[in-house]
């Protein structure tokens, strides 16, 4: 069977994984939230709100699908592999060989992968966070921002990457300072129903900020 975006699509819902299993909590609890919002929020019932939902969770998606290929203990989606040829080690040192800035290169070698499995768990995290964050439109702002600062890092560092095409990571640049400037949690999302003016009164400066 030739491989089209529909069988890709349908592989990776049907993979027999842990993490699909969740993906399709994230997936019901999406749908869930978004008709929650619906049915409380009239202003929501929109072309518009149902466009930005959609945007932010597939957005959402790519960066959990990211991180299943650098999943824990190991950071690769191919532990017998020697060190750095495959996963987050490998992708690292593209960066230190290729980031057109030599700090960034240097920084990267010298103290993330010189200190490989204290920073891989956080990057890990990262995408995770800014992966449920999206789907769920919760704390979206500080995800956009979260997505920005990694986007940031893979555009500058993979620049002139061999077979990398440097606008595919500054699309997703952009897409991240959208979402950090415009939040899209707002529209069918849970940022949403923190938002809502009943809650007007008692909504925290850190939910202001981070929704």
């Amino acid at each position: 069977m030739n491989r089209t975006p529909i069988t890709d699509v349908l592989g990776f819902l049907t993979e027999a994984r842990w993490t699909t299993a969740v993906f399709w909590l994230l997936i019901v609890a999406s749908v869930a939230i978004a008709l929650r919002v619906i049915a409380a929020q009239p202003e929501q019932r929109s072309l518009g709100a149902l466009g930005d939902w959609v945007a932010r969770f597939f957005l959402g998606a790519c960066w959990w699908q990211q991180s299943l290929w650098k999943l824990p203990p190991y950071y690769t989606d191919d532990p017998s592999a020697p060190f750095g040829s495959t996963g987050l080690a490998f992708w690292m040192k593209q960066i230190v060989q290729y980031a057109p800035f030599k700090l960034q290169g240097e920084l990267v070698d010298q103290v993330v992968l010189a200190h490989f499995y204290v920073f891989a768990p956080i990057v890990y995290a990262t995408e995770v966070f800014i992966g449920v964050s999206l789907i769920l439109g919760l704390a979206t702002r500080l995800g956009g921002l979260a997505g920005l600062a990694m986007a940031l890092n893979l555009w500058a560092g993979l620049y002139v990457a061999p077979n990398e095409w440097p606008w595919t990571y500054f699309f997703l640049v952009l897409l991240q300072l959208i979402i950090t400037v415009h939040p899209l949690g707002r529209s069918l999302g849970w940022d949403a129903l923190l938002r809502s003016p009943e809650r007007a009164s008692s909504r925290s400066l850190l939910v202001r900020l981070v929704s």
